[in-house]
């Protein structure tokens, strides 16, 4: 099995926003990230363009298609964006939940909500409708009513939250019950033969515990790559996570 490793690049569009200007790249991010070992690039284009905006969808796609990789996509079900979503064709969707009010996602999907579960019923479809072989993962809580509700859905894979149990590491308290969730997790995605991911919060370290349970196929992680970018440069640290899941690669 290998473990793959998707870099989102979403907070370099967040610093070029900032000022406005041209720079930096995420087209260059996109390059560097998946010339160093990224399976995948991840970008979230969000309802409020707050960093990738929709010039940048295009862009980022055609450098993983250069490079044989895919693109997963992290959107909302906004009717707009699930248009933009068709126009673009990644080969990979990640439904997730937007607040405006939000610093980051804050937490997964509430598919326990009836018109939430009814939103992200009819993205699915829309979306299986119109863009060929295109893959679905829905970005939720390791929570057992709800991913029962998520087996309902027309989708692909579950992308665990881990931002709960990455501030627990980082602040040194007892990570044990998040491992043990994520596991329970897993035993009930995989029966249903559903891809298991992961994503939010995520540091180099705070990876090795899940990378040693192997409880995921893939890892989405962006935040903490790109703010140690300023210090080692990105392909350098795309490359330590690279060598990191190659220790636990079969």
């Amino acid at each position: 099995m290998t473990i793959r490793l998707g870099v989102n690049i979403d907070h370099v569009a967040t610093l070029r926003q900032q000022r406005g200007e041209d720079y930096p790249s995420v087209v260059e991010a996109a390059v560097h990230s998946l010339q160093n070992g990224a399976d995948q690039i991840t970008i979230h284009l969000r309802e409020d363009r707050r960093h990738i905006q929709d010039t940048d969808v295009e862009a980022v796609h055609l450098v993983t298609k250069r490079y044989g990789k895919p693109l997963n996509l992290e959107m909302g079900s906004h009717p707009e964006i699930v248009e933009i979503a068709i126009a673009s064709n990644p080969e990979w969707i990640c439904l997730v939940p937007e607040k405006r009010q939000e610093k980051t996602t804050e937490g997964g999907l509430d598919l326990l909500d009836d018109s939430t579960f009814i939103r992200i019923e009819e993205a699915c479809q829309k979306l299986k409708a119109n863009i060929k072989d295109v893959k679905i993962s829905l970005f939720l809580e390791a929570n057992p009513k709800i991913l029962e509700k998520a087996f309902m859905l027309n989708a692909d894979a579950v992308e665990v939250h881990t931002g709960e149990y990455a501030k627990k590491f980082l602040n040194g308290e007892d990570i044990t019950p998040y491992l043990q969730k994520f596991a329970a997790a897993k035993e009930m995605i995989v029966a249903n033969k559903w891809g298991c991911h992961a994503g939010h919060g995520l540091t180099l370290e705070s990876v090795e515990p899940l990378l040693e349970k192997n409880l995921f196929v893939e890892y989405n992680i962006g935040h903490w790559i790109i703010a140690q970018a300023v210090f080692d440069g990105l392909g350098t640290v795309v490359k330590k996570f690279r060598d990191k899941f190659d220790q636990f690669n079969s």
